[in-house]
């Protein structure tokens, strides 16, 4: 028979015991290094970040630096900037040693010389401009580029597009109404009209943000006003939060001719969630329209949708064709710059906040649809299907990217 050894109980009652629990360990908090530089196109007034909100950054350990009279267009002083915290540099090269770079026009070649691998870019696209050789550079140089204007929110709704949409669509119809006056070679017709005399016919092509706004300005300017979309639900949400029964039809060809053709003023106010706009106007029609009309193709960002829109300038905004006057300025939003700038950096801090609780952009692109949705580089890959079917350029799904990463 064999003796039993005794065990003294502390050894053996702690099994019975509850046992502590491993914690997943919440990962360091991300710390961004940011560079805003100046923008050296005349044509843009804004800048992305202003100093209210670069003090929010700074005051959760974010480091922001930005080129000296990045803001002066917009108002917005280095002394101010200092004040929110954020470092003065005085040449592209300091800048651009940040991890990401934000910009309100997209870099030029020279600025992507400056860029490093793993940059991050965020910056509006401007698709009518796009070149492959700026694709390419962007490529070789292995960063991560989004797109402003493709960057989507939770509910799928385009935030930069939408806040740039309001003042798109406000500006639309007061450039109008100055084009429409003599002191600018118009026909000296009043927008809005007086007692008695009947006010400017205004055609609006889309119902979406653009076009709700411009139809409340021009409302509010007294004119009439016609609005065509082939989504029935967008024209009923439109007459909803106008509160008003205005004018809306589907786009008939035959009663979109007859209207264009009487129309003193019409707005080009359609928006493509990936591609080019459609263009839904021919050259034929605008032929046919009033001598002395005017045309604002604010879809000119997205490669417009009359068949005769040409990109123009703000020190050149307009060009006349078929008697028509034209305005295809694709940055419209810059001739307000100050409230552009505040507008784009109200959406862009948030996102930027976000980061506080990731290991990184890769990580927040993973979790975040509608994030990945603005990119279109990705560290040596061209990830937008639209410009790579444009361009000839091979494409790589994103998500098989990041998933490989993480």
């Amino acid at each position: 028979m064999s003796k039993r050894i005794p065990i003294p109980a502390e050894l053996t009652k702690a099994h019975m015991q509850p046992q502590e629990q491993a914690l997943a360990l919440r990962p360091k908090n991300h710390k961004l290094f940011i560079g805003i530089p100046r923008e050296n196109s005349p044509e843009e007034t804004r800048v992305a970040l202003v100093p209210s909100n670069v003090a929010a950054l700074v005051g959760y350990g974010h480091r922001v630096v930005i080129q000296s009279e990045a803001g002066k267009r917009a108002n917005f002083l280095d002394h101010e900037y200092s004040e929110a915290g954020a470092e003065i540099a005085q040449s592209d090269e300091e800048v651009y040693r940040a991890e990401m770079i934000i910009k309100t026009a997209p870099p030029t070649m020279a600025e992507i010389d400056l860029m490093h691998p793993n940059q991050v870019l965020i910056s509006p696209l401007h698709l009518p401009i796009v070149q492959r050789e700026f694709l390419e550079k962007l490529r070789s140089k292995r960063v991560i580029a989004l797109a402003m204007e493709y960057i989507q929110d939770d509910s799928g709704a385009f935030p930069v597009v939408r806040i740039m949409s309001e003042i798109a669509g406000i500006s639309a119809i007061l450039t109008a109404a100055e084009l429409l006056s003599r002191s600018n070679k118009g026909t000296g017709l009043l927008l809005g009209g007086i007692s008695g005399v009947p006010p400017a016919r205004v055609v609006i092509l889309g119902s979406g943000v653009v076009a709700e706004y411009a139809t409340r300005a021009a409302l509010g300017l007294g004119a009439e006003v016609r609005v065509f979309d082939n989504n029935i639900y967008k024209l009923m949400r439109l007459k909803h939060h106008l509160g008003s029964q205005i004018f809306t039809s589907a786009m008939d060809p035959v009663i979109l001719r007859n209207e264009l053709y009487q129309a003193d003023v019409a707005i080009g106010a359609i928006h493509s969630k990936s591609g080019r706009a459609p263009v839904v106007v021919g050259e034929e029609i605008v032929a046919g329209m009033k001598d002395g009309a005017v045309i604002v193709d604010v879809s000119i960002d997205q490669g417009g949708c009359f068949a005769t829109s040409d990109l123009t300038t703000h020190s050149k905004p307009t060009f006349v064709k078929h008697g028509v006057v034209h305005f295809c300025v694709p940055n419209i939003p810059s001739r307000v710059g100050k409230t552009a700038s505040a507008a784009v950096s109200n959406i862009l801090t948030p996102i930027l906040l976000k980061l506080e609780s990731v290991t990184g952009i890769e990580s927040l692109l993973y979790q975040s649809v509608g994030l990945r949705n603005g990119v279109y580089a990705y560290k040596g890959c061209i990830t937008n299907s639209y410009l790579g079917e444009k361009f000839e350029m091979k494409t790589t799904d994103l998500e098989l990217l990041i998933a490989s990463i993480l």
